[in-house]
């Protein structure tokens, strides 16, 4: 092949001549596309990242384990975009059995890439560096989301599920540890009928809204 179009035609030959399964071809594909990826493309946004303060009791940041289901958190002191390390959820257990601790002794460094990584490199210095979280920073040092060894690999293999993920968990539906669920206000309604079998509507009848947010903003 003289191009990526003609690699990706010939791997679909070979699907069709049963040389290779269509898994093998989607991730073969996968590994193609991610090579023109970056951190910024794949990152979980800022406003969406789960963040424990340094500062916090210890029953607020158990608390938040226990809603979200995480297995690690960027920690900040003061600011949230102070972020000051990465706080293991199995880490955390430790402060249970010796309050003592400081919670500063149990945190992990924090690695900052640029949005302009690619995910090819990325994957890469996680794997060197065994560390599975990156906070990603923008052009202006900011941080812009955070993105981990699980998003990365996701672009060749698909979704990967958790015991916490469920059939409803697509997109911005995000299935919660305590059998609860958190929705992004900007998921279309429609999306959140189908995937709780249920039809939304606001109290006065008005139904001309196009996401969950706009139908709670009028109630």
């Amino acid at each position: 092949p003289d191009s990526r179009d003609e690699l990706i035609e010939t791997l679909v030959e070979a699907e069709d001549n049963r040389i290779i399964g269509a898994d093998s071809r989607l991730m073969l594909e996968g590994v193609l596309r991610m090579a023109d990826m970056t951190a910024g493309d794949v990152m979980v946004a800022a406003p969406r990242m789960d963040l424990m303060d340094i500062d916090a009791p210890f029953e607020d940041l158990l608390g938040s384990v226990i809603d979200t289901g995480h297995s690690r958190f960027p920690v900040y002191e003061g600011e949230r975009e102070n972020i000051i390390g990465i706080l293991l959820a199995k880490d955390l257990l430790k402060r249970q059995r010796a309050p003592e601790l400081s919670l500063r002794t149990l945190l992990r460094p924090a690695v900052f890439v640029p949005e302009s990584k690619g995910l090819n490199d990325l994957l890469r210095d996680f794997r060197g560096t065994r560390n599975h979280m990156a906070i990603v920073i923008d052009e202006f040092g900011r941080v812009a989301g955070l993105i981990t060894i699980e998003d990365v690999l996701e672009e060749i293999v698909g979704e990967i599920e958790d015991e916490f993920d469920t059939a409803a968990d697509e997109g911005d539906i995000f299935a919660l540890a305590d059998s609860s669920y958190r929705v992004s206000g900007d998921t279309p309604l429609d999306r959140v009928n189908e995937a709780f079998a249920v039809r939304l509507v606001a109290a006065d009848g008005k139904e001309d809204f196009e996401t969950i947010g706009g139908l709670i903003a009028h109630e």
